[in-house]
């Protein structure tokens, strides 16, 4: 789709702007950040970024009902979605940070510290090589090994089934999940610069 409808989710974190900024630089112009549920419902895509805890993430999307809406649009409407770090992580059945609690369970699997050798430090900032499971569709504009931008001291463990990329980190950390119409990427493809902008690029190009 050339000219899909994108909505970015607003329920209170901190990089929806950069994001926006990011898509909005590749000329995509019907691109609203919102959380009415009419605006949700009419996307063509949606994305969910995510920043700080998870706790704090997970009862933002509670407290705006967005938890209810989204349960609607992605699971039963198979809108196309895309977490973005913490909102990577909130695709999953439940975090460890700081206690256990509960995410959207669209992808199950579980939060968990990054647990890594003592020559590697955490969080784990700045750029790292991917190596991908899956070419198509996230990756499909990238090379095999690319490199994109990380900043997380948790990652999402789950079946290798959904992963659809990898960083190796001391361990495999999970860097992007796929479920039918479910995705989500632990690193931030807005501040990933080229790598990013083409993975941005080859998801709405495969509505």
């Amino acid at each position: 789709m050339t000219n899909p409808n994108i909505v970015i989710i607003d329920y209170g974190v901190g990089n929806t702007h950069s994001v926006s900024n990011a898509i909005h630089s590749l000329g995509y112009r019907r691109l609203k950040i919102s959380d009415q549920e009419k605006l949700i419902n009419e996307a063509d895509a949606l994305i969910l970024p995510g920043v700080g805890a998870f706790e704090a993430c997970a009862n933002n999307l509670k407290e705006r009902n967005l938890d209810i809406i989204l349960n609607e649009v992605v699971l039963v409407k198979k809108k196309p979605i895309l977490g973005i770090c913490v909102g990577m992580q909130l695709l999953a059945t439940e975090s460890e940070e700081n206690g256990l609690h509960t995410g959207l369970n669209w992808i199950e699997g579980r939060v968990r510290k990054l647990e890594l050798p003592k020559e590697y430090a955490v969080p784990h900032v700045g750029w790292n090589n991917v190596k991908l499971n899956r070419k198509d569709p996230l990756f499909s504009r990238n090379t095999e090994e690319v490199n994109f931008y990380f900043d997380h001291s948790y990652y999402f463990s789950c079946p290798d089934k959904y992963v659809a990329a990898y960083a190796d980190y001391g361990i495999k950390v999970t860097a992007a999940v796929q479920k039918e119409n479910i995705f989500g990427v632990q690193f931030h493809p807005e501040k990933s610069q080229t790598s990013g902008l083409k993975l941005f690029r080859s998801f709405f190009n495969s509505i």
